[in-house]
């Protein structure tokens, strides 16, 4: 949902480092890579040790790779099929690896074990938000929008965790538990218009 409102005004910086990181022989597939190992390591590393405000700018430094690779797709004029499988597999890595170490932080230095069912859940239903979309548009089907996509995931996280890292008593926890509700909402969203979309079709024909 964010995507639609923040890309043009992160074009804006986007777009220039993407054509000097072109011009200096760097590939989109190379930025891509180098931010998911340095998010997954930041989060691994970071998080579990209660570090949380180191690993949250760290991560998000990191994150930011990703708007850079889009940019240097588009900057450099076409992308290929093995980029955008890359990309797609790049970022379920990132995300998994963030909420789990969140989930690794809950049941350990944090001793909040429900709050690690909350870090759980947003691991999963994260997971499955980006699937159903995936699965969908392999069978031909529409399963675009929902009310929490991977932006507003690593915000909401992002922010709860960079947060408590600097004191604010509940932010993580209120953070986490919407992001939970969200994306099994947004779950839901999508499976609704994967059923709406296969609705739509022409009747198969009939079997002989």
């Amino acid at each position: 949902m964010l995507n639609v409102f923040a890309r043009v005004h992160v074009n804006r910086v986007a777009d220039p480092l993407a054509r000097r990181l072109l011009a200096l022989g760097v590939t989109p597939d190379a930025v891509t890579v180098a931010g998911t190992v340095g998010s997954v390591a930041s989060a691994v590393w970071f998080l579990p040790r209660d570090q949380l405000l180191v690993g949250t700018l760290l991560i998000w430094f990191f994150v930011m790779f990703d708007l850079v690779d889009g940019a240097m797709a588009r900057a450099r004029g076409h992308s290929t099929p093995f980029g955008a499988v890359l990309d797609s597999a790049c970022d379920r890595a990132a995300d998994g690896t963030l909420f789990a170490a969140l989930a690794w932080w809950c049941l350990g230095v944090g001793q909040n074990r429900l709050l690690g069912v909350a870090a759980l859940v947003c691991l999963v239903s994260g997971q499955l938000v980006s699937y159903v979309k995936a699965r969908a548009e392999g069978l031909g089907l529409s399963a675009d929008g929902g009310l929490v996509e991977r932006a507003e995931r690593l915000i909401l996280a992002l922010v709860g965790t960079g947060l408590h890292g600097l004191g604010v008593p509940y932010a993580l926890d209120v953070a986490l538990w919407l992001l939970a509700v969200g994306s099994l909402w947004t779950v839901g969203q999508r499976i609704l218009s994967v059923y709406r979309s296969a609705q739509a079709l022409p009747p198969a024909p009939p079997v002989p």
